[in-house]
Formats: structure tokens, sequence, C-alpha cells
């Protein structure tokens, strides 16, 4: 349970505009979607995909590392690794099986040519989509669990996009299907409560000051 006293206290310290901001972004936060990624070698494109997730909304992303190392960059991520929750995962399979148990399909993204194309996609139930590296797309492991395939319909002599390019097409297009669905796919009072917090949290810099201020009262 999230302690309201002090989320009270923290939010009197930072402005008003910031507070209502954060009131107008979480009314647009899913976690309905949530986005993978796995083993993206240039760490610029995991950065942009992760600026898409904030950018429309998708609260949580997960970064499978079980061949590159991978920090956030910072420049192309413009601060959204402030606002998106991140998960790390060493394995594919401690990453499927933790979404999976979380109640999400897994649906692989690839340009094969029988997979369910973008417009077609059933937006209604809980989904982690994945993408996978530059050159060689997703790996066995994740395709073999895979619940379904989507792509994106292309009429040039070109085969594939970039993945942060094809993030965004997808990303865009799914979330704005979901807004104007009857779906239920808002975050929970719950959810909503606890990003106050970690916002808030996040906007205060002397934040362990703050903290032992507040609990020595």
């Amino acid at each position: 349970m999230i302690d309201l006293d002090y989320l009270d206290y923290l939010e009197n310290i930072i402005t008003d505009n910031r507070k209502e901001n954060f009131l107008k972004v979480l009314k647009n936060r899913t976690k309905h979607f949530t986005i993978a990624v796995e083993d993206v070698f240039q760490m610029h494109n995991a950065s942009a995909v992760m600026r898409s997730c904030e950018v429309f909304g998708i609260q949580e992303m997960h970064v499978i590392e079980e061949r590159f190392g991978k920090r956030i960059d910072k420049e192309i991520a413009m601060g959204a690794q402030k606002w998106v929750d991140i998960s790390k995962y060493d394995s594919v399979t401690n990453c499927v099986d933790t979404l999976k148990n979380s109640g999400y399909q897994i649906i692989a993204t690839t340009p094969h040519e029988n997979d369910c194309l973008l417009e077609d996609f059933d937006i209604s139930k809980p989904s982690a989509l994945f993408f996978g590296t530059e050159k060689d797309g997703l790996s066995d492991a994740v395709l073999s669990r895979a619940d379904g395939f989507l792509k994106i319909p292309m009429v040039g002599f070109t085969e594939s996009l970039n993945i942060s390019v094809s993030a965004a097409i997808i990303i865009q297009n799914i979330t704005n299907r979901l807004r104007n669905s009857n779906i239920n796919w808002h975050l929970t009072d719950e959810e909503i409560l606890e990003k106050r917090l970690d916002w808030a949290k996040k906007s205060i810099k002397d934040i362990k000051r703050i903290e032992q201020r507040y609990y020595s009262i």
C-alpha cells in the first residue's frame, strides 16, 4: 500500500504544474500492452524503442540481455528512462515466463509472409510484443514460445524495417486503436498512486535528504 501522507508530502514540494502533468499523462498510460526487446546490438535502437513506449503511453518495457550488455542512451531516450519502467533479463526463458505468468500473450514481430498484418491484430488481449536484433530478428527461443506473430504491411523491395522504426509504427497503431476501444486498458487506482510516488521522487533532486527529514518527523 502507498503511504498517502508521504505522497502528499512529496507532491507539496514539486510544482502544481508538474503534479497536473503527472495526472494528465497517467490517464493515458497502459499496461495492457508491453514491449520486449531481445539482444538489440545497437544501444540507440533500444533507447529509441523506450522513447516510443513513453510517447505513446506504454508504461513497461522489458530488455533481454543474453548476448549484449546494454546501457540506456540518454540522448536518444530524451528522459524517457525516468517515466517508463524497465525490467532486464539475462535469458529469453526468464522474460517469457515472467510475462506469461503476468497474463500476457507473447507476440513475435517478424516480416514472415504468413504473419498477422498489423491492421488485423486483435488488441483485446493483454499482449507482450517482442522485437529482435537488427540483423537476425527474434531468436528461435522466442519464436518457439510465441502465441502469435505480427508484421507491418510493406509494398516496397525492402523486406524489413529498423527495429526502432518498426516499434514506433506498431506501438502508435495499437495504442491509438486501444484508446478508441471499449477495452479496460487504464492503470488501476493503485498503479496510478504508485507512479505518482515514483515520479515525484524522481523529480526531487535531493530525495534522500527529503526522505530522511520526513521519516524523522
